[in-house]
Order: C-alpha cells, then sequence, then structure tokens
C-alpha cells in the first residue's frame, strides 16, 4: 500500500493496528491535518474512514458548504451514515459512492449534478426513483455495475432527469430496448451513452438516440452483439458530433458501418472496432478518405480482425492525427507493414505481437525444435 520512504519507519515503530486505533480518537479536524502531513497518514485516515462515524460527522460539521466529497471504496459507509449526509448537505453537487456496497435504497440533496454509484449491487428501482425525484437537475449520473437495476429503473430516469449529459450503465445486464428507449426520449441533452456489456440492447437503441440525442459524443457498446450495420447507419445520420465509439465485439458490423461513420462523423477521434471478425481492408480505407481522416482521430483499435492486413496500414497514412493504433492478433499485418506505416506517422504508437520464429531442426538431430511461445504454453 505505501511506496514512499516513510512507510519503513512507520512499519518499525508502530503497526497500522495500533495507529488505526489512535486515529479513532480524533476528531475531523484533526484528522484532515493528519492526512496533510505524508501519503501513509492520508492512507491510514482513509482506512479510519471506513470503520468510523465520521461521514456522519463531516456532515454535521460541512453540511452548509460542502460540494464536493468522494467516499469511493468505503465499505464501511451504510444507509445510516448517508441518510445523515442526505439530510444535512443539501448543497452538495458531487458524490461519489463507486464501491460502497453497504448502501441500498436513500433519497436527498436536491442541488446533486453528479453522482457515481458503481458497482454499489445493492442499489434497485426504488432509490433510483426516490434520488431522481429529489435531484431534477442530475447531469452525471454513473451506476456501472449495479445489476439490480431493471427498464422501471431507466423510466424514472428519463422521466425525471432532463438536463442528463452523462450516462453510464455498464453491465447492467438486465435493462433492454424498452427502458434506454425512454431514456433517449426524455434526456435530448445525452452527450455520453456507456451500455456496454447490456447483451439485451437492439438496433432499436440506435435508431432512438439518433431521433432524440442529436448532442451524442461518447457511445460505448462494447459487447453488444445484436447491434448492426443498420442501426449505426441511422446513428451516424443524425449524431454527427460523435467523438468516440466503443464497437468492441459487435461482432456483426461490417465495412458498412465504416462507411457511414466516415461519411457523416467528421469529428470522430478514437474508434474501437477490435474482435470486429468482419471489417475489411475496404473499410479501413473510407475512414482513412474521410472527413475524420486528416486532423482529427487519434486512436484505431483492430485487435483481432482477421480480415485486416497491410493494406489498411497503407490507408491510414493520411491520418496524421493518428496517435496509437492497435494490433494484436491481426495475422496479415506484417512488420514491414508497420515500419511503412511509421515513415509516415513517426510518432505513432503501434502495438502489436508477433510470435518469435520457430528454430530450425538441429542438423542430424531428431529432437523436435519448439519457438518460446510453444514453450510458455
Amino acid at each position: 500500500m505505501f511506496t514512499n520512504s516513510d512507510e519503513a519507519v512507520i512499519n518499525k515503530k508502530l503497526p497500522k493496528e495500533l495507529l488505526l486505533r489512535i486515529f479513532s480518537f480524533l476528531d475531523v479536524v484533526t484528522l484532515c491535518r493528519c492526512a496533510q502531513v505524508s501519503r501513509v497518514s492520508l492512507c491510514l485516515v482513509c482506512l479510519f474512514l471506513l470503520q468510523g462515524r465520521v461521514v456522519e460527522n463531516i456532515s454535521k460539521r460541512c453540511g452548509g458548504f460542502l460540494r464536493k466529497l468522494s467516499l469511493r471504496g468505503c465499505l464501511g459507509v451504510g444507509d445510516s451514515a448517508l441518510r445523515t449526509f442526505a439530510q444535512n448537505c443539501r448543497n452538495i453537487e458531487l458524490l461519489s459512492l463507486n464501491g460502497c456496497t453497504k448502501i441500498s435504497d436513500s433519497e436527498g440533496c436536491p442541488l446533486l449534478e453528479q453522482l457515481n454509484i458503481s458497482w454499489c449491487d445493492q442499489i434497485t428501482k426504488d432509490g433510483i426513483q426516490a434520488l431522481v425525484r429529489c435531484c431534477p437537475g442530475l447531469k452525471c449520473l454513473f451506476l456501472k455495475g449495479c445489476t439490480q437495476l431493471e427498464d422501471e429503473a431507466l423510466k424514472y430516469i428519463g422521466a425525471h432527469c432532463p438536463e442528463l449529459v452523462t450516462l453510464n450503465l455498464q453491465t447492467c445486464s438486465q435493462i433492454t430496448d424498452e427502458g434506454l428507449i425512454t431514456i433517449c426520449r426524455g434526456c435530448h441533452r445525452l452527450q455520453s451513452l456507456c451500455v456496454s456489456g447490456c447483451a439485451n440492447i437492439t438496433d432499436a437503441i440506435l435508431h432512438a438516440l439518433g431521433q432524440n440525442c442529436p448532442r451524442l459524443r461518447i457511445l460505448e457498446v462494447a459487447r453488444c452483439s445484436q447491434l448492426t450495420d443498420v442501426g449505426f447507419a441511422a446513428l451516424a445520420r443524425s449524431c454527427h458530433e460523435l467523438e468516440k465509439m466503443d464497437l468492441e465485439e459487435c461482432v456483426q458490423i461490417t465495412d458498412g458501418t465504416l462507411i457511414q461513420l466516415s461519411t457523416h462523423c467528421p469529428r470522430l477521434q478514437v474508434l474501437s472496432l477490435s474482435h470486429c471478425e468482419l471489417i475489411t481492408d475496404d473499410g479501413i480505407r473510407h475512414l482513412g478518405s474521410g472527413p475524420c481522416a486528416h486532423d482529427r482521430l487519434e486512436v484505431i483499435e483492430l485487435d483481432n480482425c482477421p480480415l485486416i492486413t497491410d493494406a489498411s496500414l497503407e490507408h491510414l497514412k493520411s491520418c496524421h492525427s493518428l496517435d496509437r493504433i492497435e494490433l494484436y492478433d491481426c495475422q496479415q499485418i506484417t512488420r514491414a507493414g508497420i515500419k511503412r506505416l511509421r515513415t509516415h506517422l513517426p510518432n505513432i504508437k503501434v502495438h502489436a505481437y508477433f510470435a518469435p520464429v520457430t528454430p530450425p531442426p538441429s542438423v542430424g538431430g531428431s529432437r523436435q525444435r519448439f519457438c518460446r511461445c510453444c514453450v510458455l504454453l
């Protein structure tokens, strides 16, 4: 946990359990002062926060002016502490409860704009309903890993959060088109949506985004295997401000999606196509000649795209802003092709892997030779 030079000295003098015991007698102000002394003190104070009633004390002492608070990973913070916090900190605008797994459903904080309750897997539609009714100004909501959430929860968000700009629902595997369409229709200012790992969604979502959310800039739909070229065509024709798209393992898409993106999305900067096995050099050709190519496209990920060859690298030579390209397990990409690309883009970071050449059989010997990879395997 500790990497600085103080760590060894403290370990020799006092065990951390004893330090925590000492900290338990301090008030909040003194604790905060201790946290400023060193990284070690800060970590120990954080450990103490996990175990005590400090959250409640903070809310009582600082409730009138507290605007931002992160309790990320505080496993000891539960509903009781959060209830006191909500009652006292009415002016809170940003609250991170990422990983606070003892929290279930609660309400309060009418001025709240940003809330992160990722991995709080006890949250249900009841908590979401109470939250959005009391916090109509929510702009950023992170619900990653809240696995109990269903479409009913999303309907509450769509009905009560017209200011929503960012929504993360990664791995909320129970949600479907029905709930997400409600979000699209109620949250027209949406700019960033992550539904990666939500395998039940279909092209209906892409149509709804195109019809209702023209400001969309970031879309993450990794491992949403039911999405097709038809849906992405509808999205691209309406959402011209798209900058980042994660389409990893959208296994049904073809070059048709790249043709639409290259034609209608001139601001595209980051594009992940890893494990999109139907993508070919022709799709990359269209991308490399599109309006985003010359001075916008910065990152393209093509891991495990078996049809991609060195020709794709030739098509990307004119992408002068290209900073990184991922080519792991692209079997038809060669070192020579990468070298040619680097002559045009000398600063580009190319992430690829080439297995060591298998050594030739020894002269006069019958013993089989293996490359280093085979030996490891």
